[in-house]
């Protein structure tokens, strides 16, 4: 770990010589992510780790070191941009810490209780060091002296984290869906000009791109645990430093924008899951087959056709999001065709059967 990290160090510390423009430095970050990912394939393609806590549909004789790519791919590229800032640089080395956590895991099955205490002091460090908080107490105009944003803030990043985690159970399920979630916010960064993080997004986006090619069903590559903590983590720290009110003003579209924007697809896989077991009278909290993607294979659907659909949902839900961020005199009847979007697709998924 320290050699890893006096790595990320020293790449983000190189001379400002090596600064090229974003649309490089997204060849890059999709180069060296599509290259790693082949040589862990041919290095490690039929290793397996261990058994996945979500039952996927797929061969699990296949290694999840794809995270350890996309990380890889994503520092040297930020670091492309130019010359990083402290709070970059910060952030960097906890997401790297991230990753390692979800290697270790990945691999020896930590308790969850311990993987739980690890990921809380590696969101809540950075957090009270950058001292950037999303101000949950400004949008209810109450005072707790910054402690409920700062709890608030560590909850949201480590909920992303693990909602990413929950939705990673078919073969380019994941990695289809935070492309578009990378996608929107990337644009939406480029039309409030917020630049930099534009870049960000733009960077991850391409990482994951690299990344999906061995994804795609069937998987050649999984993502494990260091792919969905490390890729939630960088989200949901870009969720923070986003500027959601440009104009200084509370807007409840735009205020809980980021709740809809990162969490449509984890909140309908996990309400499906949560009210069936809840019925069925099964644990929470156990693996099993009964997620959207589960159910879709069920009625028949091959995995890339469920890749296509979601496709589909992901064109329609971005873009009234959008609206509703953006323009704030449609924002209700944009915000409201999404609710009953979500709410129709919900009971579509509901009335499914699981995958026996």
């Amino acid at each position: 770990m320290p050699y890893q990290t006096s790595f990320l160090i020293f790449i983000m510390n190189l001379s400002n010589e090596f600064q090229i423009s974003i649309y490089a430095a997204s060849i890059v970050s999709f180069s060296i992510s599509f290259l790693l990912c082949y040589l862990i394939f041919k290095l490690f393609g039929r290793f397996q780790a261990r058994e996945f806590k979500q039952k996927r549909l797929s061969n699990l004789k296949i290694t999840p070191l794809g995270g350890t790519a996309m990380a890889i791919s994503f520092f040297i590229s930020v670091r492309l941009l130019g010359q990083a800032d402290s709070q970059i640089i910060s952030i960097s080395i906890f997401a790297l810490a991230i990753s390692i956590l979800g290697i270790v895991d990945d691999f020896f099955v930590l308790n969850w209780k311990f993987k739980f205490l690890f990921q809380f002091l590696f969101v809540s460090i950075p957090v009270y060091m950058l001292e950037e908080v999303i101000n949950i107490e400004k949008i209810f105009n109450i005072n707790f002296s910054n402690n409920l944003n700062f709890i608030f803030t560590v909850l949201w990043v480590l909920t992303l984290m693990n909602s990413i985690n929950f939705i990673d159970n078919m073969d380019g399920f994941a990695s289809i869906n935070l492309i578009f979630i990378c996608f929107a916010l990337s644009l939406l960064s480029f039309v409030l000009n917020q630049n930099y993080l534009a870049d960000i997004s733009f960077i991850l986006l391409f990482v994951i791109s690299g990344f999906f090619i061995f994804n795609f069903p069937p998987a050649k590559i999984y993502m494990g645990d260091s792919g969905s903590l490390f890729i939630g983590f960088i989200l949901g720290f870009i969720s923070i430093l986003f500027n959601w009110n440009p104009d200084d003003e509370i807007y409840i579209f735009s205020s809980f924008a980021p709740v809809f924007l990162f969490f449509t697809i984890p909140l309908l896989d996990f309400l499906t899951v949560f009210v069936y077991r809840l019925k069925n009278k099964i644990s929470p909290t156990t693996g099993g087959t009964d997620h959207i993607s589960h159910r879709l294979i069920n009625k028949g659907y091959s995995a890339k056709k469920i890749l296509l659909i979601f496709t589909i949902i992901n064109l329609v839900i971005f873009p009234l999001l959008g609206i509703s961020i953006y323009f704030k005199a449609v924002s209700v009847i944009s915000f409201s065709i999404y609710l009953i979007f979500v709410f129709y697709l919900y009971i579509k998924f509901q009335k499914m059967e699981p995958l026996k």
